[in-house]
Formats: C-alpha cells, structure tokens, sequence
C-alpha cells in the first residue's frame, strides 16, 4: 500500500526529496511517518505529520534533523514527502515511510508500533 522513491547517492551537503504514495483508504485521516534504518541499527524515527483538532496541520521531527528535513502531505495525491537538504553522511541509511491507523494516539507517533503500513525502503547515500 506504500510506495517509496526518490533516494539515491549525493555528497555531503546535498538535498533529496523522497515521495511514498499511498494506495489504502483514508489517507487524510491517518498519520504518516518516516523512519530509517542504518546497516547494523535499529530503525529510528525521522518524522511524522498528522491532523490536531486544534493546531491543524501538524509535524514532529527527531532532534537529529535539526530542521534541516521538511515533511509534508498532499492528501489529494495520497503521497507524503520528505525534503531533506544539507544532508551528512551519517544520514545514510534506508528510510521507510509508513502509515498509522486513524485511531492514532499523537504521543507515540514516534514508535514504530504505532503504524500499521510500511512501504518497501528506499536507500539514501550520502558521500563525505
């Protein structure tokens, strides 16, 4: 149900853009998150973006971004996005967005566990 693209190889410094289109129901009503996993770790949080009743739109970032990520949705096209620029090359790994289910609970959307659909991976490669 998910599909991830837009990794690759680039220098220190550069900037990619992954997309993960959704083909499940109720995109807008579920959270979307990306994570990643480096050879040999576990899979980290990156980023999440989901609806608040009283915030709207609303996103959470893993203090390794250092805003240096953006994550964003457009709920007509079902795909959320991950900008990331001034990439290092410990941003190296395979990054996994995922969908979480529309009963979510915002506290935990920074576990694993809380999403329900992951897509395929897509490698990101960052050279000193």
């Amino acid at each position: 149900q998910l599909q991830a693209s837009g990794g690759g190889l680039v220098q220190a410094g550069g900037s990619l853009r992954l997309s993960c289109a959704y083909s499940g129901r109720a995109f807008n009503l579920r959270p979307m998150g990306w994570f990643r996993q480096a050879p040999g770790k576990e899979r980290e949080f990156v980023t999440a973006i989901w609806w608040n009743t009283r915030s709207g739109r609303t996103t959470y970032y893993a203090d390794f971004v250092e805003g240096r990520f953006t994550i964003s949705r457009d709920n007509a096209k079902k795909t959320v996005y991950l900008q990331m620029n001034s990439l290092k090359p410990e941003d190296t790994a395979v990054y996994y967005c995922a969908a979480g289910t529309p009963f979510y609970n915002a506290q935990d959307l920074g576990r694993v566990r809380e999403y329900e659909s992951w897509g395929q991976g897509t490698q990101v490669t960052v050279s000193s």
